[in-house]
């Protein structure tokens, strides 16, 4: 996940895609597989939950090298001029093929809802606590998501204070999980000791991203020649 230097300039996103003409059907399926990407990271890491390294596990099976935790990766899609070749899903990326976003949004789904299964019986979970847990894995979810937006504009310094967000929300999360109501309770301890390896997880990934951001912001600019 160490490289990921993004020229997210929208010239170079868009408007060197040629006659890029998908109509609503095409944009539907192909997010419909980027939605797979994240159900396929997810079996992935559920499978792998146990290794100490399961970070870097998934990614490697998610064909993943060290060059593309990248933002910019799939960016150079124009065809030459002289082909008139219709563009197919490998050559269009948009935010949903980025690792960090699907690796993101992977770990929340699979918290989010083995948490809704969980909160849906009343007796096992009090209603406060079911609402301000998921209130606060949002939280922490959205500012992660812009920060990823922000990556791949390059802006590395925003990129850092949203995923400072979105590490306070995260934190918020386990301070409910450690609250005296959530440790009171059997069921929420059983569930507490699955939730917080995904938890630290996802601040782990988010914390290598931030750590990559600064060097980006460190190096010296006759480097980027």
């Amino acid at each position: 996940m160490s490289n990921f230097d993004s020229d997210g300039s929208p010239e170079n996103e868009w408007n060197d895609r040629g006659d890029l003409a998908w109509n609503e059907f095409d944009w539907e399926r192909y997010l419909r597989e980027q939605d797979e990407a994240i159900h396929r990271y997810l079996r992935f890491y559920e499978a792998a939950r146990h290794s100490s390294d399961r970070i870097d596990v998934v990614a490697e099976k998610m064909g993943w090298g060290e060059d593309d935790w990248s933002d910019d990766q799939g960016m150079d899609v124009a065809p030459r001029e002289s082909e008139e070749t219709s563009f197919t899903d490998d050559d269009v990326y948009t935010l949903h093929k980025n690792p960090i976003f699907i690796a993101t949004k992977a770990i929340a789904l699979g918290l989010r809802r083995d948490w809704e299964t969980l909160a849906s019986d009343g007796t096992l979970v009090p209603q406060a606590l079911a609402v301000s847990f998921l209130a606060s894995l949002q939280s922490s979810e959205e500012p992660a998501t812009h920060a990823i937006h922000a990556l791949d504009f390059g802006d590395y310094a925003m990129a850092v204070s949203l995923f400072k967000r979105a590490l306070g929300a995260l934190n918020g999360s386990l301070a409910l999980l450690n609250s005296d109501e959530a440790l009171l309770r059997e069921s929420l301890v059983a569930w507490r000791a699955e939730a917080q390896p995904r938890l630290f997880d996802l601040r782990e990934i988010w914390l290598r991203v931030i750590a990559e951001c600064r060097d980006e912001l460190d190096r010296p600019v006759d480097d980027e020649n």
